[in-house]
């Protein structure tokens, strides 16, 4: 088998995140996303994998490269825009062949990896097997209807109800899905949607119709679809659920620190601090005096002095030296945050990219 693993698009609703970074290298645990999905594959003895792009993209083929460090092989194609799904699919196909392969979004989480649904979309000797989950909100995905184990009907974002059942990012197909894709016509324009794209449920309605065998499994553990900053945050905290305390860095005497909690080579904890797990401290931080909540994760190289945060991304580089508590919250790269009260005269000085929420 081989791997198709999607890492374009704009990420227009983790902006102003994603106007310096590429959606699929933002920080989960501590980790890029990415870096967890093809983590997934690998385990599943899957080495041969194929990244799309954005046309031009550099940052995240410079932090991937040819795999060898991860022990993959990685090859990438470019999407002129993002023309959907379906359309990743017809240009993957000179690199996927006649394997079957597991198409994998970039910016999904899945707990307890894949190994068991790709033995069973082998056992089924499926030509097409979907992930489905079952979620509150259906009219935000694409839903499955299913009978006896099939899958009978599949649709994107229906505005009547069908079913609760999501298709997640995680499809396996054989050769069959480069035909399917032949038939998908391109959605039309609508709010939010200023680009006509193939999208990828009309493809296994399409094999459903032809009679080849569409089967399913449902996720019994958690999945994420990080698109948006509150999913990034439940991703962070359902993947520091399953860390193990890992300390190479140095804590004083004087830190407390309870339930489970990674601290990086070269970290020094010191003062009056105190750490409460799950909690993933990256490597060369200085901590002093401050408290880091549950479900928090700290980039490499932060400094913070004073500070309260909690349920909370920080990523590299980032100096905090206030007393205001952080709750729910990310904080890019390089970024400083100071009491206001530093300068004169004193209020609230900041500097806000566009689509930026703030709460003072």
């Amino acid at each position: 088998m081989k791997a198709l693993i999607t890492a374009g698009g704009n990420g227009t609703r983790l902006r102003p995140i994603t106007h310096t970074l590429n959606k699929h290298l933002i920080p989960i645990g501590n980790r890029p996303m990415i870096f967890h999905v093809i983590d997934e594959v690998k385990k599943v003895g899957i080495v041969d994998i194929v990244i799309n792009v954005n046309k031009g993209e550099k940052e995240l083929t410079k932090a991937l490269g040819d795999g060898k460090k991860l022990g993959v092989n990685i090859k990438y194609i470019e999407q002129e825009q993002p023309l959907g799904l379906a359309h990743v699919i017809k240009i993957a196909q000179p690199l996927i062949g006649k394997n079957k392969f597991v198409y994998f979004l970039g910016d999904n989480i899945l707990a307890g990896g894949i190994k068991k649904y790709v033995n069973d979309f082998k056992k089924n000797k499926s030509n097409c097997h979907l992930l489905l989950s079952k979620v509150k909100d259906p009219e935000r995905f694409g839903v499955a209807e299913v009978k006896d184990g099939r899958v009978i009907r599949t649709v994107e974002k229906p505005k009547k109800f069908i079913s609760d059942l999501a298709v997640t990012g995680i499809y396996f197909y054989d050769h069959n899905i480069f035909e399917a894709i032949k038939y998908v016509k391109p959605s039309p324009l609508s709010k939010g949607r200023m680009i006509r794209e193939y999208d990828i449920p009309p493809a296994h309605q399409w094999l459903i119709d032809q009679g080849l065998k569409v089967t399913y499994s449902e996720v019994t553990g958690w999945w994420k679809d990080t698109g948006k900053p509150q999913d990034l945050l439940e991703g962070n905290q359902l993947v520091l659920s399953e860390i193990d305390t890992k300390i190479e860095g140095e804590v004083e005497n004087t830190v407390t620190i309870q339930g489970r909690v990674r601290v990086g080579k070269g970290t020094k904890i010191t003062g009056k601090s105190f750490i409460r797990g799950p909690v993933a401290i990256g490597e060369s931080c200085v901590i002093r005096d401050s408290y880091i909540g549950p479900f928090s994760s700290i980039g490499d190289r932060a400094e913070l002095y004073g500070v309260e945060i909690d349920h909370s991304i920080i990523f590299e580089d980032v100096d905090i030296h206030c007393s205001t508590r952080i709750v729910d919250s990310l904080i890019g790269a390089n970024t400083l945050i100071t009491p206001h009260t530093d300068t004169f005269p004193s209020g609230h000085c900041l500097i806000i990219g566009r689509d930026s929420i703030v709460e003072l």
